[in-house]
């Protein structure tokens, strides 16, 4: 057989048992009690990579999990060289989050597999996993040399594989890095992004009483953590949407014309998948800007939870001691994830009554990254997907955050390419999460005339 695509065809259906192998394993790596078992996902790649014949393929353990690698580097140093990441970790997930079926144990329906992680994002690391197969089992070998990367740490912010990639370059070193991760906003137009958000996050906490109080003896004389935390929050937005802590768009870059042209393009389909996944009663946010710059070119501070007082069931007439608020902010290119955390807790600070203290505390960063989209391999990237969706792609910026995109662009020093196969309604993170199986094999398509199209020296 002299055809990968045909050999991917021929083989789509053990793919897809294959890929319900991996999503059979809990590789939950936030929490403790599933640390051995995103070991077990990482030794299952090891030998699903020692299979299909890639070499120096190990679980590299770190502090925390494992770093899968593997490479192919048979067609020699004169060749290109292509590096794909991915992630192999997955969120927690139970049936009482809302699932109709066990979250790791897939179900095949409709032409979807429904497992936690089934788009976020073993989907993913099978597509790649799966393209490389299908190049090596076919003769003669491609004019490519490959280089996969599996992280076990993406959704607790990627924790030691910066320091594995900095300590790291010759072994990973590339001519073009993939990070393939996400999902598009409609099934049959493709979207090709070309740059993320960055994230930084902080935990807020009201301080008022010594103590829980009662609220009839106390209440009208103490103010209110749960109230005073409320009303800080009220304050970091102006009424049009926008962010009130001062300096906080110092550094957006704004857009030109062009740009702005070029986003406009996807505008109905991400309007479109907006109404059916959003599904608010109507978009909000700065007017100045369309959905698709205020999702991916502009930057937003988000209140992501809540907690204070007595909120089990029944009732307690208590005057709260303390109130905390969980606070992101997804950030563009040029700012900076250390700035913007001050900036925001200066403001609170300033916004604090008397009445009560309040702490702000860092959680996490993550460095937003942009690459050009004219550059010969995100156009060799934008080819690919035309062949295999039969349209061309539209450009994105997209509003969710890959931590380790920067430090492979900076250690690196490589152009980076953003590749996704999966619908943005397809559940990530929440329950009933799924993929769309058609999507997913022509993701393997994609990877597999992308590596054509690269192997013909479309980088230079």
């Amino acid at each position: 057989m002299t055809n990968p695509h045909d050999y991917a065809h021929e083989n789509a259906r053990r793919f897809q048992e294959e890929l319900k192998e991996l999503l059979r394993i809990p590789s939950v790596s936030t929490l403790p009690q599933h640390k051995g078992d995103v070991r077990r996902a990482a030794d299952w790649l090891v030998a699903d990579m020692q299979r299909i014949g890639l070499e120096r393929a190990e679980a590299i353990a770190t502090a925390g999990h494992p770093i899968v690698y593997g490479e192919w580097m048979g067609a020699g140093e004169s060749a290109p060289t292509v590096l794909a990441y991915c992630h192999y970790d997955v969120q927690p997930a139970e049936i009482a989050d809302g699932w109709e079926t066990d979250p790791f144990e897939p179900v095949e329906r409709d032409g979807k597999i429904y497992a936690r992680g089934a788009v976020d994002s073993k989907s993913h690391v099978m597509a790649q996993l799966k393209a490389a197969e299908s190049l090596l089992a076919v003769s003669p070998k491609p004019n490519v040399n490959i280089k996969l990367l599996f992280e076990g740490e993406e959704e607790t912010s990627s924790a030691n594989l910066a320091a594995f990639v900095a300590s790291s370059r010759e072994r990973l070193k590339a001519d073009v890095c993939v990070i393939c991760d996400g999902s598009m906003a409609d099934r049959e137009q493709p979207a090709l992004p070309y740059a993320l958000r960055g994230i930084v996050a902080m935990e807020v906490e009201v301080f008022g009483p010594r103590q829980d109080l009662h609220s009839g003896h106390y209440g009208g004389t103490v103010h209110n953590p749960v109230q005073a935390l409320a009303e800080i929050i009220t304050r970091l937005h102006h009424p049009n949407g926008s962010v009130a802590a001062p300096g906080f768009y110092d550094d957006v870059l704004p857009l030109d014309a062009e740009e702005r042209a070029a986003l406009e393009k996807a505008l109905p389909w991400i309007e479109t998948e907006w109404q059916a996944v959003a599904a608010a009663p109507q978009p909000w946010g700065e007017s100045a800007y369309n959905l698709h710059e205020r999702i991916g070119a502009r930057p937003t501070l988000e209140i992501n939870g809540i907690t204070g007082g007595f909120a089990a069931e029944g009732f307690k007439t208590v005057l709260p001691a303390r109130a905390l608020a969980k606070i992101s902010c997804r950030l563009v290119p040029n700012q900076k994830p250390e700035r913007i955390f001050e900036l925001v807790r200066n403001y609170i600070r300033q916004i604090t009554p008397p009445t009560v203290r309040s702490e702000i505390r860092l959680h996490s960063v993550g460095d937003p990254v942009m690459t050009d989209r004219n550059s010969p391999a995100v156009q060799a990237a934008a080819n690919a997907y035309e062949k295999a969706w039969g349209k061309r792609p539209f450009f994105t910026r997209e509003g969710g955050s890959v931590p380790i995109s920067l430090d492979l662009q900076r250690e690196l020093g490589v152009p980076l390419v953003f590749m996704a196969f999966g619908y943005k309604g397809c559940g990530a993170h929440g329950p009933n999460e799924h993929v769309y199986l058609d999507m997913w094999h022509k993701g393997i398509d994609t990877i597999l005339y992308f590596y054509d199209d690269i192997s013909r020296g479309n980088l230079r």
